[in-house]
């Protein structure tokens, strides 16, 4: 949300006027763009999505803890719920994170900030890129799958 809200503050309307679509910089009476840059045209639809998702998962954890069953089955539905929040977190910050990243790169007049933004925004993409997967994994084969397999192999 951290880094919507700040891409969002430094980005300037399209050739077009469609606001927070562009970064714009301003260098030794140069002035550079780069499109697209998340900003609040991009952030705005991604930060609903987020709290969509978030008030889903909140929901549907309630409803585990207070619906009957045993702790195994609970937990291993909550890891499959928390996991699916968590591929909505991690390919909103793997798009904006790549995609500023890309647009710094490409300026020369990003100076010391953009040089700093990039060093921070490369390795969140590559954690996000690295999570998406693992997460996947975790929502497309949960826990109880895999141990009811080996409690099968164990009783035979």
């Amino acid at each position: 949300m951290a880094l919507l809200a700040i891409a969002g503050a430094v980005a300037t309307p399209d050739d077009l006027g469609r606001a927070g679509r562009e970064l714009t910089l301003t260098c030794r009476d140069m002035t550079e763009s780069h499109s697209p840059w998340p900003g609040f045209y991009y952030g705005v639809p991604m930060l609903a999505s987020l709290a969509v998702a978030t008030i889903a998962c909140g929901w549907s954890l309630r409803r585990i803890a207070t619906r009957p069953g045993d702790e195994r089955s609970r937990r291993d539905r909550s890891l499959a719920i928390v996991a699916a929040w968590g591929i909505v977190v991690s390919t909103s910050l793997l798009g904006t994170a790549s995609t500023a990243s890309g647009a710094l790169t490409s300026m020369t007049c990003d100076g010391t900030a953009g040089t700093a933004a990039i060093a921070i925004l490369l390795p969140l993409a590559l954690v996000s890129l690295l999570t998406v997967p693992w997460m996947l994994f975790t929502v497309c084969s949960p826990r109880a799958a895999w141990q009811r397999r080996t409690d099968r192999a164990a009783h035979r």
